[in-house]
């Protein structure tokens, strides 16, 4: 199995079918949830679609930022949920997201990793055809 596919699988007339994650991430961005985990209990992300928050994803306190209907949970990384603006999804839909940390003042600055003086960012490739077949399903919020 490759980066892109999970453990999860589902059953078609009795084959197995290995579902394909819509996320991924780093090592770097591992080790950076980590710290912000121990620091912090539980988090989500969330990446909206611009304005002052720009298209970084966002780490906030589980429940710390209030979701919109029909806003997208992507999946999850290293057990945290990664939700993303509805119209965002849209766009994007078709593409798997990596995260990724670099060095730096984010933008907004209302992440919790900007006094490590750090930031998230996504990496964006197309799906294969044959892997929008099997796509991990979402779940949207109410």
């Amino acid at each position: 199995m490759n980066d892109t596919t999970i453990e999860m699988r589902r059953t078609v007339n009795h084959l197995y079918i290995t579902m394909i994650k819509r996320i991924d991430s780093t090592a770097k961005a591992k080790d950076l949830i980590a710290i912000l985990k121990e620091q912090y209990g539980e988090l989500m992300f969330y990446q909206a679609g611009g304005c002052c928050e720009g298209t970084q994803p966002q780490r906030f306190e589980k429940g710390g930022y209030y979701l919109r209907m029909r806003d997208v949970c992507l999946g999850e990384v290293e057990g945290c949920e990664f939700w993303v603006d509805r119209d965002l999804f849209e766009y994007w839909k078709s593409s798997h997201f990596t995260l990724d940390v670099l060095d730096g003042f984010g933008v907004g600055g209302f992440s919790l990793e900007t006094p490590l003086q750090k930031t998230f960012k996504i990496h964006y490739r197309l799906f294969s055809e044959e892997e929008l077949k099997n796509l991990e399903p979402v779940k949207t919020a109410e």
